[in-house]
């Protein structure tokens, strides 16, 4: 069973998320929390293999409440999926930073729900590929620094399948664009979240637009 504790401050919301979830034969919502500071500790005292954590609530925002259970420095980090509208996308490029593994909009269909909860359990990045480049893009560039340095130790391939990365590709897409196989591809991630010291997708695709590899632009 895929455990979760889903947070948000809008009771309506909440109850939907915990519904569509609490239906699926393979999860069960252990826990709910209204604000930032029950969302910490609930997760905390209850250990779920999945958060899905709102940015804008009282107390403590999503972003904090990210960096606190899956942020640089926390032992066991959890698992976190950031729910956001459009009007809010700068805090969803610093919820990424602060640790969070993928991002899905409210508005998503519940299936596009259940299946971001499963793929982050299973222990992938999630990100929206429809507004991967909209979010991440733009603000990376507004926050980019000297960066570039850090990529000097990946090959042509690896900066390669990276830009294929931060453009929201999975494995298989990737495969299909560079004809080679996803077992290939795997390995080439595997490689380049290891030289550059990343936990995951998420955080590729941000250095990717940070060091300016790629751009918002394409």
């Amino acid at each position: 069973m895929i455990r979760v504790v889903v947070c948000d401050d809008q009771a309506l919301i909440r109850s939907g998320f915990v519904a569509i979830l609490g239906a699926q034969p393979d999860m069960e919502v252990v826990g709910e929390a209204s604000d930032g500071p029950s969302s910490v500790a609930t997760a905390l005292r209850l250990q779920p293999d999945v958060v899905v954590m709102d940015i804008q609530m009282p107390g403590l925002d999503g972003i904090e409440a990210t960096r606190q259970l899956a942020g640089p420095g926390v032992d066991n980090p959890m698992k976190v999926l950031v729910v956001t509208t459009f009007n809010v996308d700068s805090y969803v490029y610093e919820a990424l930073r602060a640790g969070a593994s993928g991002f899905l909009l409210k508005d998503a269909r519940p299936p596009e729900l259940i299946g971001a909860v499963r793929t982050i359990a299973g222990g992938e990045a999630l990100l929206d590929p429809a507004v991967t480049r909209q979010l991440v893009g733009r603000f990376a560039a507004r926050v980019r620094r000297d960066e570039g340095s850090a990529l000097t130790g990946l090959t042509p391939r690896e900066l390669e399948v990276l830009k294929l990365i931060a453009a929201g590709q999975s494995n298989a897409e990737i495969a299909a664009t560079l004809v080679i196989s996803a077992e290939t591809v795997k390995t080439y991630v595997s490689r380049i979240l290891t030289k550059l010291n990343l936990r995951d997708r998420v955080q590729a695709v941000v250095l990717a637009y940070r060091t300016g590899l790629v751009s918002a632009d394409g």
